[in-house]
């Protein structure tokens, strides 16, 4: 077919194939205006397109940068409500507990420091000073001694009677001294009530400080949430990723002791729901044993909900103190069964092992022997298998923190994708705008010899009419005349070189909507 085409005009085919090449530019020269005219006008198409589809995506990213916003105050404020309100119980029981009791502290200080007081003036009641006996003795030496025995005698017994004297005044006075001593060392036990009393108190006061402040502290956090500012917003994204990274690794570690709980069951479960049926392309025993592990987690959560360490059941939550109390020791009592009946579970797959071994040693001919602390490996299975179930309870406070954290991330991928689809779209609209324009000139190469043609009888042309219009200012020749007496004939040429009007006007429409294509939307600091 290709040949036939190829000599349909001659026998040769350079010249046939000359012939059709003549003709193809021809076609293509003729119709130039109406194959630049469509190039345009489907690059410009499809740019308006894209430009349509990408402030569009743009309205829908600042959708869901204002829902991600909303979401993330939301999730903030309600966090600091709740630690609030556990500062504010906190702060409530300080001083239900210590400040309630004050008007006993205050009687017991008050009779503390009363005692003290009269023990006090007690021990500053001096008893009376001796007299002065040393004056009276030194007189009485001094008088002159005559040799009267008489007198000598009175001299004396006044003497020994004063010394007797003085020596009792002292010991009064010693002794008086030290019931006094006693009466202050009897104080320090009061002192030392009344220094604890004081510690007591100041602890108190601190603590309620120290509440205060954290209470002070968050609520300007509060402020910032519901002014939704930048910096709020930046901390609760920040906060909410770290919650989600920290939330999956934990789940990741939960799933891992998920795997091995399955396989430490699943063998006995084999022996007791049988290993021969399925259901599907599943074995029931491994069925049996993925239920009794997920209804433990279940049950973990409705623990953890009714003890209201986490809030994802919301009809758990609004029960009152009774029934969560009654449904908390429920879900403890069915944790605790199943626990025991892995554990069991668990010791019997040690016995299955056993029993395995035992059979291949004795299809292979060997003697078995009895292994020694053969119980140590059955009570770790035992034990793995009962705290296991435990473990698996808590899985419900990491579920609570990736489910609230996994809106935040979702909501930013989804800003990411948009973005990425905007920024495409954008280069996709700009290629085609300058695809139709690379079109438009590869178009006019393949008629280029047409092309120049034509651009040589125009230069042909201008420069006849540029003489014909010099000719009348210069002579009165007739054939200048009347080559000027016709300006219609020659301003035809150079008006078909001209750019028709309409075109111009598609070529600004082009420039003005490559210009506000650079303006109207400007990349994000995040895209850039």
């Amino acid at each position: 077919m290709f040949n036939e085409l190829l000599t349909i005009w001659s026998d040769s085919p350079a010249l046939s194939l000359a012939t059709w090449l003549v003709i193809a530019i021809t076609l293509l020269y003729a119709g130039r205006p109406h194959a630049h005219q469509l190039l345009r006008s489907s690059g410009r198409a499809i740019y308006a397109t894209l430009r349509v589809a990408g402030v569009s995506i743009r309205r829908l990213e600042e959708r869901v940068i204002a829902r991600n916003h909303d979401v993330l105050l939301a999730m903030g404020r309600e966090a600091t409500e709740k630690t609030i309100e556990r500062e504010f119980n906190r702060v409530n029981t300080i001083v239900e507990r210590d400040l309630s009791q004050y008007p006993v502290l205050h009687r017991r200080l008050a009779d503390t420091l009363k005692k003290i007081e009269g023990d006090y003036h007690e021990s500053i009641d001096n008893a009376p000073l001796p007299p002065a006996w040393q004056e009276v003795l030194e007189t009485i030496s001094a008088l002159p001694k005559s040799g009267d025995p008489a007198v000598a005698s009175i001299l004396e017994n006044i003497k020994e009677v004063v010394e007797d004297s003085h020596d009792q005044t002292l010991k009064a006075y010693q002794q008086d001294t030290n019931e006094r001593h006693g009466i202050l060392k009897g104080m320090q036990p009061e002192w030392r009530t009344l220094s604890s009393t004081m510690k007591t108190v100041q602890q108190t006061i601190t603590g309620l400080e120290d509440r205060a402040r954290k209470i002070d502290n968050q609520m300007a956090d509060y402020e910032s949430m519901r002014k939704a500012e930048d910096k709020a917003i930046n901390a609760l994204t920040s906060s909410s990723l770290t919650q989600f990274f920290i939330a999956s690794l934990v789940l990741a570690i939960a799933v891992f002791g998920g795997i091995i709980n399955f396989h430490l069951i699943s063998m006995p479960m084999a022996e007791m729901v049988g290993g021969s049926s399925y259901i599907g392309s599943v074995r029931t025993s491994d069925i049996a044993a993925m239920v009794i592990i997920l209804v433990e987690i279940a049950m973990g959560l409705f623990l953890l909900e009714a003890l209201q360490v986490t809030r994802l059941f919301p009809v758990i939550t609004s029960l009152d103190d009774r029934m969560r109390k009654r449904m908390a020791i429920a879900a403890f009592t069915i944790l605790v069964i199943f626990a025991s009946i892995e554990s069991s579970l668990a010791y019997m797959r040690d016995l299955l092992a056993l029993d395995t071994e035992a059979l291949q040693q004795s299809l292979a001919g060997t003697a078995t022997g009895e292994a020694k602390f053969r119980w140590v490996p059955s009570i770790g299975q035992m034990l793995l298998g009962f705290i296991l179930p435990f473990a698996l309870a808590f899985v419900g406070i990491p579920l609570e923190s990736f489910v609230h954290s996994l809106r935040t991330v979702m909501g930013l991928v989804a800003l990411g994708v948009l973005r990425t689809i905007r920024v495409v779209l954008r280069l996709i609209g700009g290629f085609s705008n300058h695809l139709s324009k690379i079109l438009v000139n590869l178009y006019d190469v393949f008629i280029m010899v047409p092309l120049s043609l034509e651009r040589m009888v125009l230069h042909h042309r201008e420069a006849r009419a540029s003489g014909a219009v010099a000719a009348p200012a210069g002579s009165a020749d007739p054939q200048a005349v009347a080559a000027y007496d016709e300006p219609e004939a020659m301003a035809e040429p150079s008006a078909e070189r001209k750019t028709p009007k309409p075109v111009r006007k598609a070529r600004n429409s082009k420039k003005t909507d490559e210009e506000s294509f650079g303006t109207e939307m400007p990349l994000t600091t995040g895209e850039a």
